[in-house]
């Protein structure tokens, strides 16, 4: 029991949230390091979401709503901290959500699978059941994508991505969104909207947004895109880190 007297209280708890879905076994052990170093991010910005980010989560919510076919793609980190929020912005949004992991294997993807299913999920995408087909060029498990998915998608969710594959999905044309602590990440720089943030926040905002833009005009969401400028906005949430030397 962690009280909450302690002044680390929310980390820890999402901590206690990675190791159980460790212990569970849709997590892999490498997702704990992970976890760690995006902590580390969250710390130097204070733990709070700056408003390059909330920029960002705009911009995106906007892209998503565009998009003829938006997947959000998960893995064992983003479902261990932020399952259902996953779910309620994919309904709000209607967007597809597929399982996509760096260390695949049956167990796992079972184990993903159920855990969507079991919180009214039942359209869960990267199945062993799906269609699956194989992205060029990405020489990890990384590469399968269901074919009504990521495969066919024109803009992807990808929070607590890999830069190979993100860089690999934009060259082929797609719209890249991604959820990263790290601004200095390849995940980030190759991406076309980088929310540098931690996803227990972001995503539920990002349901928020879409609440607000959903019945916004086409023309009115195409421009706050058009209008975005990646890398720039990059360089103002690295100076939220610098902020705090």
């Amino acid at each position: 029991m962690i009280p909450k007297s302690h002044p680390r209280y929310e980390s820890l708890l999402l901590r206690d949230k990675i190791v159980k879905a460790s212990q569970k076994g849709y997590l892999a052990d490498s997702g704990m390091i992970a976890h760690g170093r995006g902590e580390a991010f969250d710390y130097l910005i204070g733990e709070k979401t700056t408003y390059p980010a909330k920029r960002a989560m705009y911009v995106a919510v906007a892209a998503l709503l565009l998009s003829n076919n938006p997947v959000i793609s998960v893995n064992g980190n983003a479902s261990a901290l932020a399952c259902d929020e996953i779910i309620d912005l994919a309904n709000e949004i209607s967007a597809k959500i597929e399982i996509n992991l760096f260390y695949r294997t049956d167990e796992r993807v079972r184990l993903l699978t159920k855990l969507y299913k079991n919180r009214g999920f039942d359209g869960i995408l990267g199945t062993l059941d799906d269609d699956i087909e194989y992205i060029d060029n990405i020489k990890n498990n990384r590469a399968s994508a269901s074919k009504s998915g990521i495969y066919s998608s024109d803009t992807i969710l990808v929070p607590l991505e890999d830069g190979d594959r993100a860089e690999i999905l934009k060259k082929s044309g797609k719209n890249i969104i991604t959820i990263d602590l790290n601004p200095l990440s390849r995940t980030s720089k190759m991406s076309d909207v980088s929310i540098v943030d931690n996803i227990v926040r972001a995503i539920p905002f990002m349901t928020k947004i879409a609440k607000d833009l959903k019945d916004q005009d086409k023309k009115f969401l195409m421009d706050m895109v058009n209008e975005f400028d990646n890398e720039e906005n990059l360089k103002e949430s690295l100076q939220q880190i610098k902020l705090k030397e």
